[in-house]
């Protein structure tokens, strides 16, 4: 038996299929649109509508952009001796968020993964190797701390080593405000790995 009408489960259903979003959270959302005011509703809807017309990727880096080449790409106050390798767009992001990186970035479009069919040709990895010229000085791998993005990681390494630039990689370890005694082996391991002289 079918409560909601025809419209609202449709909502319901579009809303679920969203990352994160299951039944409950989108039947949640779909009964805060409804007290909210047709203006409002009309431009949440416009924006969705502009982020697939308006962006697309940088045809340099491969991040999310409007303008082609990206901002950081374009930017001259870049130190374009480094190069950061990300997984996805929204790893640069994070990375942008602390405000201490100043080189640029490429993005790969995800991480290898053979069980789910990811080789190298599906990645934009063709396209780093011909960015990395005489220019460029180091190379950091920030790809995530899991078996896919390590082994991405030693991939990458494999390639770029050859050009004799300095490859490295991401340090990992305990976050802050975390207690020793609930950190896995890997994540205690890499923190001693990754320590610095104080």
């Amino acid at each position: 038996m079918q409560y909601a009408s025809v419209s609202m489960e449709k909502a319901i259903s579009e809303l679920s299929r969203l990352p994160g979003i299951g039944r409950k959270s989108a039947q949640r959302l779909v009964f805060h649109l409804l007290k909210t005011s047709k203006p409002e509703v009309q431009s949440l809807a416009e924006a969705l509508i502009a982020i697939k017309e308006k962006i697309r990727s940088c045809s340099v880096c491969f991040n999310i952009t409007e303008a082609d080449p990206c901002p950081i790409c374009k930017s001259e106050k870049r130190d374009r001796s480094i190069v950061c390798v990300v997984e996805e767009a929204n790893d640069l992001l994070a990375i942008e968020k602390t405000g201490e990186y100043r080189g640029l970035y490429h993005v790969l479009g995800g991480a290898l993964s053979p069980l789910e069919g990811i080789g190298p040709d599906d990645l934009h990895i063709r396209e780093l190797l011909t960015r990395l010229n005489g220019s460029t000085d180091e190379v950091i791998l920030a790809t995530n701390p899991n078996t896919e993005g390590e082994a991405t990681a030693l991939y990458l390494e494999r390639l770029i080593k050859p050009l004799a630039m300095r490859v490295t990689r991401i340090a990992r370890g305990l976050p802050v405000g975390s207690d020793l005694e609930y950190a896995d082996a890997m994540t205690l391991t890499r923190a001693l790995e990754g320590r610095v002289t104080i």
